[in-house]
């Protein structure tokens, strides 16, 4: 059997396997499709649509969406994620806050979250972009609540200092949650995250709250990489160590040969036992199930 037959197999035998609790259907196809033709006629992205998120149809028809803000390349190359990398990354579009903030108000959005690519070849890495999409957003649609998952900010030649100038702007914006996620425990940060790292992330939670105690900061794992109960359950206490107060956990599944390979398929009865560890340890909002993702059922913690 020559070798590229051999991987396409595995790839096959890998879909063939997925267990019963991972295969859920997307939802309706007029919803989708309405959501996708307002976000193709502007060349807006979402992190719905790019990484084909199980969970879209379901938050779409509950009036919540992520925006992937700042172009489709990466400038990290995670091991895990399927966004663009290794290419130059596309200039801002000028028009991307009001394009945004359109597409909020046709699609009668009561809750958005802003996301992105890392950008570290900008000099600010995105932090004030944040805020120009944001209130553009506000202008259109006041009501709109902003939740913002951002990168670690951590880029250039004093980066201590640069993270906290770039956390302390997207702050200033108030918005209603900010989410910065660890991904994975302690232990698998280099081969899961290249170019991130734990104490890093942890960081922008803590300066977080250090600028402003009343934004609830939000963080998550995805499982299935080759971590142990002991290492989330670690992960956990030192996300509270920070007054991190809310944490998604959620299966890791690959999304295609040359992405990390599945260790473990958590089950259900799995998750529902981690997530109840989580709110024991002080979280007051968490979601756990192999399903979830880290803007799934955003809106519901606000």
């Amino acid at each position: 059997m020559n070798q590229s037959h051999s991987t396409k197999n595995s790839w096959r035998d890998e879909v063939i396997s997925l267990p019963s609790w991972l295969k859920r259907p997307i939802g309706k196809a007029s919803e989708l499709s309405t959501v996708q033709k307002i976000i193709k006629q502007r060349n807006i992205h979402t992190i719905c649509e790019e990484g084909r998120c199980p969970n879209r149809g379901e938050c779409y028809a509950n009036q919540t969406a992520t925006f992937l803000l700042m172009g489709q390349t990466c400038t990290r190359a995670c091991a895990f994620c399927q966004v663009e990398k290794g290419h130059q990354p596309m200039n801002l579009d000028p028009d991307e806050p009001q394009k945004v903030a359109d597409a909020v108000s046709l699609l009668g959005l009561r809750y958005v979250v802003l996301t992105s690519v890392a950008r570290d070849d900008l000099q600010d890495g995105g932090a004030e972009w944040f805020v120009k999409v944001m209130n553009a957003i506000r202008l259109v649609n006041p009501q709109t609540q902003i939740e913002v998952l951002t990168p670690d900010f951590w880029s250039g030649k004093d980066a201590v200092n640069s993270q906290k100038d770039r956390v302390a702007t997207v702050v200033a914006a108030n918005p209603a949650c900010y989410n910065h996620n660890l991904e994975t425990v302690e232990r698998l940060q280099a081969p899961v995250r290249r170019g991130a790292k734990y104490d890093r992330s942890l960081n922008v939670l803590r300066l977080v709250k250090e600028f402003d105690p009343a934004i609830p900061t939000k963080s998550g794992l995805m499982l299935g990489l080759g971590e142990t109960e002991a290492e989330i359950v670690r992960a956990m206490e030192d996300l509270r160590a920070i007054n991190c107060d809310r944490l998604t956990l959620g299966q890791y599944m690959r999304p295609s040969l040359a992405h990390l390979p599945v260790q473990k398929y958590w089950t259900p009865e799995e998750f529902t036992h981690l997530g109840n560890i989580a709110r024991e340890v002080g979280f007051s909002h968490v979601r756990s199930a192999p399903l979830v993702r880290s803007s799934y059922h955003a809106g519901e913690g606000s």
